[in-house]
């Protein structure tokens, strides 16, 4: 037991000297050998593609720039929530300092994406937690979207964030009967986008009155 442990600690400290040396050599060298191996994810096991892409989204986030964002997302579309999580902090991180470097990347995903994908359900939320003043606008694009799982994370998201501003562009979708599934994975539960709404106007008025 004690031998295996000492593996694991060398395993990390070799991890975390190579992860440094890779950050060292700067984006502008490192940005097409990352793309390439997130490509090279789709023909990996489900561990492998895990621990590539969290690989990956750290080695990101030592960086900046638009080609960075939108790399993050691409993660955060991803089939492994592991990766996703760990895009999700590095997109925030960026975020903090870079603020319309995201922005931008979140628009040109959100034009990009005819369907549902994991990174349009994500985003919402992790947008939530950015203090910027130009997150409630942001968010509130996702409530154009077509598909009802996307708004209703815009929907939810808007309600974190606690800004009564958004409650003109929430009206707008008040009586909306499109169906999200909600809820844990052994458990869906389906809404109707227009029922989180006036729940959301109804939450966001209270905020107002205080």
């Amino acid at each position: 037991m004690e031998a295996t442990l000492v593996r694991l600690f060398d395993a990390e400290r070799e991890a975390r000297t190579l992860h440094d040396a890779l950050a060292s050599r700067g984006r502008d060298v490192m940005m097409d050998a990352i793309v390439e191996a997130m490509a090279q994810t789709r023909d990996a096991d489900d561990l492998e593609a895990t621990v590539r892409l969290v690989c990956l989204a750290r080695l990101l986030g030592e960086f900046d720039g638009a080609q960075v964002a939108d790399a993050l997302i691409d993660v955060l579309g991803s089939d492994y929530a592991e990766a996703r999580s760990e895009a999700g902090e590095q997109l925030q991180g960026l975020a903090y300092d870079r603020f319309k470097e995201v922005a931008l990347a979140v628009e040109r995903a959100l034009e990009a994406a005819d369907e549902s994908s994991n990174a349009l359900v994500e985003l919402p939320y992790i947008l939530a937690e950015i203090p910027e003043g130009g997150v409630v606008k942001l968010i509130g694009k996702f409530l154009h979207h077509a598909d009802g799982d996307v708004v209703a994370a815009a929907v939810e998201a808007l309600v974190e964030v606690g800004d009564p501003a958004a409650i003109p562009a929430l009206n707008a979708l008040r009586g909306d009967e499109r169906i999200s599934s909600l809820g844990e994975q052994d458990e869906d539960i389906e809404v109707q986008v227009g029922e989180l709404v006036a729940e959301a106007v109804e939450l966001l008025g209270q905020v107002e009155d205080e």
